[in-house]
């Protein structure tokens, strides 16, 4: 930022930013309450903090922490067997214990396979699977 104002704005360049913890506060609850952080950090943080994600079942943070526990309750051998698929823009692979990771890099929606669904990472309508989306699925 800095450096495309000529100087003008002192600020973060986004991809280094200190985790916002609150929406609210100097630096986003990052570092002592009432300290003022180095560089500011952007406004727009707030809406990603992990007060506001923790409210959000859909959330990124919620996302992860779901995909962690399951990952937790589904630890097997540290195996996977790649299941052919005739779309090469199509990976899956099965891993002990019964489940399956689907990923769908094509342009177009697929069937999800036969299974329950344990995470997604967008909702899956009408028995697809959307384009860049990845779900687990249960056997």
């Amino acid at each position: 930022m800095f450096f495309n104002t000529n100087g003008k704005l002192i600020g973060r360049d986004g991809c280094r930013v200190p985790l916002p913890w609150t929406s609210s506060g100097s630096s986003f609850g990052f570092g002592p309450e009432g300290s003022k952080a180095h560089l500011p950090q952007p406004d727009w943080m707030a809406d990603f903090s992990v007060e506001k994600e923790e409210q959000d079942p859909a959330s990124t943070l919620n996302f992860y922490r779901k995909a962690l526990a399951l990952r937790r309750e589904l630890q097997a051998a540290e195996e996977l067997e790649w299941v052919s698929e005739e779309d090469k823009d199509v990976l899956c692979f099965s891993r002990p214990g019964g489940w399956q990771v689907v990923l769908n890099l094509s342009d177009k929606s697929i069937p999800v396979p036969e299974g329950e669904v344990l995470l997604s990472s967008a909702s899956v309508k009408g028995g697809q699977i959307g384009t860049d989306v990845c779900v687990w699925i249960k056997k």
